[in-house]
């Protein structure tokens, strides 16, 4: 009988998460002898519900999406100019090792950061991080949790 509940639950959440990604496709579908809606949004909305990006007629696919995630911080400084720029060197410096990474340089008050990577999961992120640490060059190096970009 439990099983049969567990079945029933799974169907629902399934069938309503479906029912949830196409709701904007649905809206501005023509159908004879009924009105039209046009709905005008940023297409990101489009991509909080999981779905495909409709722009007119034409279909464009979804690139990229931000979801949680981890990265690896490789500087941490002060708010000054001089912190700034460090932040920006040790951005470039990664770039010469790990050419393929992303580097993200940013000011969270009261400190400028360098952060590397896009990971979903803390076991990429602690490979990247031996990888640094194992250059000599980063050596404050550690995981933090954060937005990451993810490619589809």
């Amino acid at each position: 009988m439990r099983k049969v509940y567990l079945l029933l639950l799974l169907f629902v959440g399934v069938s309503a998460s479906l029912s949830a990604q196409d709701i904007v496709y649905s809206l501005e579908k023509r159908v004879p002898g009924q009105g039209v809606v046009t709905i005008q949004q940023d297409p990101a909305i489009a991509n909080l519900i999981g779905r495909q990006t409709f722009v007119g007629e034409s279909t464009t696919e979804r690139k990229e999406i931000q979801t949680n995630g981890y990265r690896v911080q490789v500087y941490a400084g002060p708010n000054s100019r001089v912190a700034r720029t460090e932040a920006e060197q040790v951005g470039s410096k990664v770039k010469v090792y790990f050419p393929e990474l992303p580097v993200y340089t940013s000011f969270a008050t009261p400190r400028w950061l360098t952060r590397v990577g896009d990971f979903r999961s803390i076991e990429e992120a602690d490979a990247m991080m031996r990888q640094l640490r194992a250059t000599g060059v980063f050596k404050e190096v550690i995981i933090v949790k954060d937005k990451v970009n993810i490619r589809l």
